[in-house]
């Protein structure tokens, strides 16, 4: 049997590493990409993620498999632009951190194709983006999570679960408004609150000084700060609901510490350290240490 050929829409660094672990899994065949940046382009071809470039529309045309994995800000308008050029049994799939957004960005954009999109996240990731980054081992042993509708096809969605698979990843299929309150909670606010650590003190007059002296403490807690600020302004705006729920949450508890802090009160500031520590101790470590993320950009 001839491999499925794919379409990678976003040649960034998820995009670049799923047509890497695909192709090196033999799972796909002739693989066409795109992207608005020139640089991710060469880049794609150079390292043999793709075999050619083309516009995303004349690319989707000739695929029996399009991943999707441009910014979620973006999914509305290249469906649109894809829509009329797909065969019917094309299937569409995407690599989105914010689930209900796309799945509705996708009813409306496919409106004949829509059993045959499957949406999926691939818990993956690093604070740097771009085809550069990308390997074809980056979702060895890591999580997949599928948030199929009723409306997807069973067919389509085994098939796309047996690429991620054969990518060495795992899968876990969710509804899609758990995965976005989950991922509100473990993903968006902790990249919400690194970039606060870093903006609140880059505003300051003596920025440069406080940071010339940060120590390990810092660097680890805001890594994620350094992650694309469009990739994240977007998918906070598609997740704004859950993200704006578990912000409140947290700025509850600051508020606790802030008001321990007037009050002089140890055995507070140490009964809510004590349970974050506690609870940071039984998170299980990944194969190595990733963030979500997903690639840049697709035209």
């Amino acid at each position: 049997m001839t491999a499925p050929s794919l379409a990678v829409l976003g040649l960034g660094l998820i995009g670049g590493a799923a047509a890497a672990a695909w192709r090196r899994a033999g799972v796909v065949g002739e693989t066409v990409g795109c992207d608005p940046d020139g640089e991710a382009c060469r880049v794609a071809l150079q390292r043999g993620f793709v075999d050619r470039i083309a516009p995303s529309a004349r690319a989707a045309a000739a695929a029996d498999i399009v991943l999707f994995a441009a910014p979620v800000g973006a999914t509305a308008g290249v469906l649109r632009e894809i829509a009329p050029g797909l065969a019917p049994t094309t299937i569409v799939t995407d690599v989105g951190s914010a689930k209900q957004a796309v799945i509705e960005a996708a009813h409306r954009g496919l409106p004949t194709g829509f059993s045959r999109f499957v949406p999926a996240h691939p818990i993956a990731g690093a604070e740097q983006s771009g085809a550069a980054y990308a390997t074809a081992d980056l979702f060895d042993g890591r999580l997949v999570v599928t948030t199929p509708v009723a409306a997807t096809s069973a067919e389509a969605l085994g098939r796309v679960e047996a690429l991620w698979r054969a990518a060495g990843a795992r899968i876990e299929r969710m509804d899609a408004a758990d995965h976005d309150r989950i991922y509100a909670a473990v993903s968006h606010l902790p990249h919400l609150v690194a970039f606060a650590v870093v903006a609140s003190i880059a505003e300051r007059p003596d920025a440069q000084r406080l940071l010339s002296l940060a120590g390990s403490g810092f660097r680890d807690a805001t890594r994620i700060a350094a992650s694309s600020p469009a990739l994240w302004r977007d998918i906070a705006l598609a997740n704004r609901d859950a993200l704006g729920a578990e912000l409140a949450r947290v700025r509850a508890t600051l508020d606790r510490l802030q008001a321990a802090l007037a009050a002089a009160d140890a055995g507070e500031l140490e009964r809510v350290f004590a349970r974050a520590s506690a609870a940071r101790r039984g998170v299980a470590a990944p194969p190595s240490a990733p963030v979500t993320g997903i690639s840049d950009g697709c035209g």
